[in-house]
């Protein structure tokens, strides 16, 4: 799966909340918003892809899951907050090389070639890791160790990023190979940007194999670097991705341009990213895993970046005219996005609505981001109830419309489009609002029932909100498409 990854630190956000983002780019993958109760979720877990048998431990927790609508590849859960205000997003897929692969081989699944032969299984990967550990984990940091522990045991058949954020902190793990892993503490003031390669560019060992404050590791990755020859790096530092990751000719048409945009963005004054003395470029290797944006960034700052088709540079695909670049390299906000997610956990929020999931459907360029609180026993239907069959009657299927019919008329119809996106937002901050302060005064009269009766109705406020912003739009959206077809004449003859 091709993604693109952000993270924001406490201290690198507006309102002190860690953020955790990702655009889930499955290839068209129909997709839903749905709670998983603690008895729906299963005591043995088997893996569709793979077909690893993985028992689970007892007292889950509620948590929501992004899943595929059609289960026959498995269940693809993608991003959830569970019920200790913990997030989650999974996976990033990244990239390796040869040398790391050949010594740690992925685990991939061999199906028996006779009846006297057993199939072999394979490991985890995206489709399994959000149910395997989210509902689990009280930490991020809890999140790591499970999900290395499983690594170690069962294996990957993949290379993979994964993140995980609390109130406090947020983390950022890479397999590596089969069996290896490596994970960071993203720290506070700092913005991470990860475009589908092995992202980190730096790793303190002594931390991972000593106090272990905001680096950790496989415990024999020391041995695993040397018996292989693995290191790359000159003068005694170590730079992660010079060991783990890729330098190819693809990774600077579809991976290091999104990371550029990304940077530039956030950095505008800090780094030189245009004109002849850059120190970066849309197809530089060295650019920054971690960087501290120049002024504090808000959730509309991270529905930006997801959503960028670098507008504002001769490589945007929607540019009128062509100067020989449009086009060129591979947009953050794409046409196969089946969901995106922001999981924002807020730290000077109340704990009943301290996490907020910001959801959305379809291509980021064209899609509205809807906050909805995790913490209920179900979400509203038209975040739900999604099938494999076209329909208006939810937000999946409306907003893929949306996309799919702004597209060629992107000139005439992104504005209605951008007006609005702006409306869900600025009509669901105020819904926020409003309903923090009616929890904050339910949680303090220690009633759940009645706590979960406020959620309940703001999330269904938030979704007839969506509802009606969004049928607005596709009306507006499907006039001027229709304004525009090869077959319409100035003359009139009705």
């Amino acid at each position: 799966m091709s993604c693109t990854t952000v993270l924001v630190g406490k201290g690198a956000s507006n309102d002190g909340s860690t953020m955790i983002s990702r655009t889930d780019d499955g290839g068209f993958d129909v997709k839903k918003l749905i709670v998983v109760e603690p008895k729906d979720q299963p005591k043995k877990y088997k893996s569709v892809i793979s077909h690893a048998e993985i028992p689970l431990p007892e007292e889950p927790m509620r948590y929501t899951s992004s899943p595929s609508v059609d289960p026959k590849h498995g269940i693809w859960a993608a991003t959830g907050i569970n019920a200790a205000n913990v997030g989650m997003t999974a996976t990033e897929t990244i990239t390796s090389n040869p040398r790391v692969l050949a010594a740690d081989p992925l685990v991939v699944y061999q199906k028996a070639k006779s009846r006297r032969e057993k199939d072999v299984p394979g490991g985890i990967g995206e489709e399994d890791i959000v149910v395997l550990v989210l509902p689990y984990i009280r930490t991020a940091r809890e999140g790591v160790l499970r999900l290395a522990s499983l690594l170690e045991q069962y294996g990957t058949y993949e290379m993979n990023g994964i993140a995980f954020n609390d109130k406090d902190e947020v983390w950022w793990m890479e397999t590596i190979g089969g069996h290896h892993w490596m994970a960071r503490r993203i720290p506070d003031d700092s913005v991470v940007i990860c475009p589908n390669q092995f992202g980190m560019d730096g790793f303190d060992m002594e931390d991972a194999f000593g106090a272990q404050e905001a680096n950790l590791c496989s415990a024999d990755l020391r041995e695993f670097i040397a018996d292989n020859r693995l290191d790359l790096n000159q003068d005694g530092a170590f730079d992660p991705r010079a060991v783990f990751g890729s330098h190819s000719d693809m990774d600077h048409i579809y991976n290091t341009p999104r990371a550029w945009f990304m940077g530039r963005f956030l950095t505008p004054r800090s780094h030189v990213w245009d004109g002849p003395n850059a120190e970066f470029t849309p197809e530089s290797d060295n650019i920054p895993w971690s960087l501290v944006p120049d002024r504090k960034v808000a959730v509309e700052d991270v529905i930006w970046l997801l959503s960028g088709h670098y507008q504002g540079t001769p490589y945007d695909p929607y540019l009128h005219q062509d100067t020989g670049m449009r086009g060129k390299y591979r947009s953050i906000g794409i046409n196969r996005t089946g969901v995106t997610s922001i999981c924002q956990i807020r730290s000077d929020a109340p704990e009943a609505v301290r996490g907020v999931e910001w959801i959305c459907f379809g291509s980021t360029t064209f899609s509205a981001f809807l906050p909805v609180y995790p913490q209920v026993p179900s979400m509203p239907k038209y975040l739900s109830d999604v099938t494999t069959d076209v329909s208006t009657g939810n937000l999946y299927w409306s907003s893929r419309l949306i996309g799919a019919l702004t597209d060629p008329v992107y000139a005439s119809a992104i504005q209605p489009v951008e007006r609005y996106q702006n409306a869900v937002l600025v009509r669901g901050r105020q819904l926020l609002r409003e309903y923090d302060a009616k929890a904050a005064e339910a949680a303090g009269k220690k009633d759940p029932a009645a706590l979960e009766k406020v959620l309940t109705e703001a999330n269904r406020k938030l979704a007839d909100m969506a509802r009606e912003e969004t049928d607005r739009a596709l009306g507006q959206i499907l006039l001027e498409a229709s304004r525009h077809m090869k077959n319409g004449y100035n003359r009139a003859d009705n």
